[in-house]
């Protein structure tokens, strides 16, 4: 008797529900005038409260003052900021004018802030009056066009301004007496397949690139990620993520406005304690984060004082989580119905994802299944699918898949091939049911004379050990067997272990040329400021010390 043949590494996700064909503006009109009353946005460090109503009367002036001052739809506006209520304005202000909105990240120094901005040719930033020094380098003078020329408008946000720079309230009041119908008419023009929003990736791998989103793109991956939470407006989300990033500004702002719930903003950047006193004074339903943030909060010294019982649901994406950390989220942190979800920047941060009602031994320990109007495979070096349960690289295609890199169509054919899929250079193995397992990235593989090594698999069985918090597996160059693997770990507490006794716990139970050669242990990992672990530079690091 033959042994059944595995199926194919090749699947859809529902198509039972339409998609929306709206741009950003349409969706966030009809929220704001259906819950007008309600709660939109709370920013908790300056005791802002804003309702639906509010709120669209600070984002119609804010786009009629945009307008006003010179913008034209289709230009590049950037907003360079921790999450604060003004960020929303200008992404929904954005939207409603026909911008193209570009978050950046506030922690890009000079140079940094010079190439994000002449990337994609920004002609306006919003900005935080507190990085003006950082500003101040690059237009010492407001006159000139300095190391970037493209730059017609600059707005601060809380401060006093400067000369030639107008503060936010100066613009808002630039378009409180504008013709709003001008804004109806752009959006009459505005189709959903426009350029809506420019993600730069996180830099895990190497310098950000411009990843270009459509109306359709976000509209949808925000529709469908509220349909798995069950989003109403009745729920209160806090948002601790980053808005630069598309897990706040798509999965936060763009999700709730959708379904008139309320985002909370604990602090401007992360803060552990701020998020759970959020949690508990705004008796939020829903929060999210990243593995790390999510620790920080269990770890926080004062956790059993806060009433967090008000919450019932929120995602866990970002970084690969441990089952030990996603067990203690669930039962410590009230969140019975927590989704996991593995996506990216090119892909509206859509992709796979569990549901909020999957068993949950399979939300602890996958990343679930392909999500609505999506299709995906896993292929092997050749481009071959894989049967199931093998690892390969994940391509996926559908709604969700970028417009392109901006002003890059080489590094756009290089990520998405004639057939509009979208390589994503990720590892994953698709279990029997269709649930994904991630195992790191196709670049991180380790060769090891010629044996291939997944990083993924061995952080796993590292972190099998009683005294180890977390690990991170990458190749370093070895003379004589091309590549070895090395570890790097973080202890528990109060742990200790040396290299020589983790090697012995290997020994026997995994093949031998998995066994990390070198291993460094360490407090902190090096990571994006949206909590994603950099392996390159942890690569650059130990091959510098190695030097």
């Amino acid at each position: 008797m033959k042994d059944p043949v595995s199926p194919p590494s090749q699947m859809r996700g529902p198509f039972g529900v339409a998609l929306l064909d709206r741009s950003i503006g349409q969706c966030f009109d009809e929220a704001s005038d259906r819950y007008r009353d309600h709660d939109a946005v709370v920013e908790r460090k300056r005791s802002v409260r804003w309702s639906y109503g509010s709120l669209r009367e600070r984002v119609d002036a804010a786009a009629l003052g945009l307008l006003g001052f010179g913008l034209k739809p289709g230009d590049r506006i950037g907003v360079w900021s921790p999450n604060c209520a003004e960020w929303t304005v200008v992404q929904f202000a954005a939207a409603r004018a026909g911008l193209v909105l570009v978050g950046i990240n506030p922690a890009l120094r000079a140079e940094e802030l010079a190439y994000a901005i002449g990337k994609v040719e920004c002609a306006a930033l919003v900005y935080a009056a507190a990085l003006k020094p950082i500003l101040w380098e690059l237009r010492p003078d407001p006159g000139a066009s300095g190391r970037v020329p493209t730059l017609r408008l600059v707005v601060e946000l809380g401060g006093s301004g400067a000369a030639g720079f107008p503060t936010f309230e100066e613009l808002l009041k630039a378009g409180a007496g504008c013709r709003v119908q001008r804004l109806a008419e752009i959006g009459e023009r505005i189709r959903p397949a426009d350029a809506a929003m420019i993600q730069f990736t996180s830099g895990t791998t190497g310098p950000p690139k411009a990843a270009t989103l459509s109306h359709r793109n976000v509209v949808n991956s925000a529709f469908f990620g509220g349909e798995r939470l069950g989003i109403t407006s009745e729920d209160r989300i806090c948002v601790p993520v980053p808005l630069f990033h598309a897990f706040g500004s798509i999965g936060g702002n763009l999700m709730a406005a959708m379904r008139g719930a309320a985002v909370i903003y604990p602090s401007p950047g992360f803060d552990p304690g701020q998020v759970l006193a959020a949690i508990q004074d705004e008796r939020c339903t829903a929060v999210y984060g990243v593995p790390a943030m999510f620790a920080a909060e269990l770890g926080h010294p004062r956790f059993a004082t806060f009433d967090i019982s008000s919450l019932r649901t929120g995602i866990i994406a970002g970084a690969p989580c441990t089952e030990a950390l996603m067990r203690r989220v669930m039962e410590e942190m009230h969140l019975p119905e927590l989704v996991t979800a593995f996506g990216m920047t090119e892909t509206s941060a859509a992709g796979l994802a569990t549901l909020r009602d999957d068993p949950i031994e399979r939300r602890l320990r996958s990343v679930g299944r392909v999500t609505a109007h999506t299709e995906l495979k896993i292929v092997d070096e050749a481009g071959a699918v894989v049967p199931r349960g093998v690892a390969g690289e994940l391509c996926t295609r559908g709604f969700a898949v970028m417009l392109g890199y901006w002003g890059d169509a080489e590094a756009t054919a290089q990520v998405i091939d004639a057939e509009g899929w979208m390589h994503t250079g990720d590892l994953v193995a698709i279990d029997e049911e269709g649930y994904g397992k991630v195992l790191g990235r196709a670049r991180d593989i380790v060769n090891v004379a010629g044996e291939k090594v997944l990083p993924g698999e061995v952080e796993a069985f590292l972190m099998r050990h009683p005294s180890i918090e977390m690990a991170q597996v990458f190749g370093i160059p070895d003379e004589a067997r091309g590549e070895v693997v090395c570890a790097w770990v973080k202890l528990k507490p109060n742990e200790r272990l040396s290299g020589s006794e983790l090697r012995a716990f290997c020994h026997g139970r995994m093949a031998a040329h998995k066994i990390p050669r070198n291993v460094v242990f360490v407090d902190i990992f090096p990571t994006t400021v949206a909590g994603k672990i950099q392996k390159f530079k942890m690569r650059e690091q130990q091959n510098a010390a190695s030097s």
